[in-house]
């Protein structure tokens, strides 16, 4: 799934590619992606033109002049490519057409279907979708408090990897960057989170900020299938400590990587660096 960076390198893409362009049709051949379906997107959408596009978390915000937003979730699978022309080959898995007034097509390609499209009016996004009614802060300097992240894993008992991929906790954070995180921070993934320090929290908190904006810098993580919105592959998968190399040395102590489950998801972790800490659960 891509995860905070992903998202934010599709949005810088976006932006560039179709930014001032006007709607004049959208198509599917797969409605479910679309939130009230495809009529309502083109009573809608008809004629509004693009200003910008925000991101919250892994919610992609493309505004429109008509007062209207569209939240786009990639989930799992969900690329944006655009066409400079509306009758250019069809490729596979292109589920949704925004044809443009130019002639221009964006495609949005997802072989699982599970990505969704919604639109609201521009500003009740955090009231109406639910995923970001409960999000939490954006994971930077200004947004994102020491202080205040170490309250709120002081007082769960999960296991310190789930606790950080909870989206109400700190937004964006996915499956690779809380391993690689953690690995940065030399906490074990299953740690209790109410026994982590303050002293631990405080640099996992700056970990966290630091690995996503490494992440955007170098325009994602591709180890699977993720390409921009102008179909280029990120480089942060050169980066990674941990994540996807169960088999391979620690970077740092040249112990073997392994890999286990933590609250059902594939954990990658260094079993020297990361000891699992004997400490009494508040």
């Amino acid at each position: 799934m891509p995860e905070l960076p992903e998202v934010e390198n599709v949005r810088l893409g976006l932006t560039n590619l179709i930014v001032g362009k006007t709607v004049q049709k959208v198509t599917t051949d797969w409605e479910k992606i679309l939130i009230g379906g495809v009529l309502h997107f083109n009573q809608q959408l008809k004629g509004a033109t693009i200003t910008r596009i925000d991101r919250r978390g892994k919610y992609l915000l493309i505004r429109f002049d008509n007062g209207l937003t569209l939240v786009s979730h990639l989930r799992m699978e969900g690329k944006y490519q655009l066409a400079l022309r509306q009758d250019d080959p069809a490729p596979r898995f292109w589920h949704v057409g925004i044809a443009f007034t130019d002639g221009s097509q964006l495609r949005y390609l997802d072989m699982r279907k599970f990505g969704r499209m919604q639109l609201v009016q521009t500003g009740t996004e955090e009231i109406v979708v639910p995923g970001l009614a409960k999000m939490g802060p954006e994971p930077t300097p200004a947004t994102f408090d020491a202080e205040a992240f170490y309250q709120t894993i002081h007082k769960r008992k999960a296991p310190i990897k789930s606790v950080i991929l909870d989206q109400s906790v700190v937004a964006g954070v996915g499956n690779i960057y809380a391993d690689e995180s953690l690995w940065l921070s030399r906490l074990h993934p299953a740690q209790p989170a109410s026994t982590i320090t303050k002293k631990e929290a405080r640099l996992l908190h700056d970990n966290i900020i630091a690995e996503l904006q490494k992440a955007i810098r170098l325009g994602g993580t591709s180890v699977h299938s993720f390409v921009d919105a102008t179909g280029q592959r990120g480089a942060m998968q050169d980066q990674l400590h941990v994540y996807d190399r169960e088999g391979t040395p620690c970077d740092r102590c040249k112990t073997t990587i392994v890999k286990i489950k933590v609250g059902q998801r594939g954990t990658h972790f260094c079993p020297h660096c990361q000891k699992l800490r004997k400490r009494k659960v508040r």
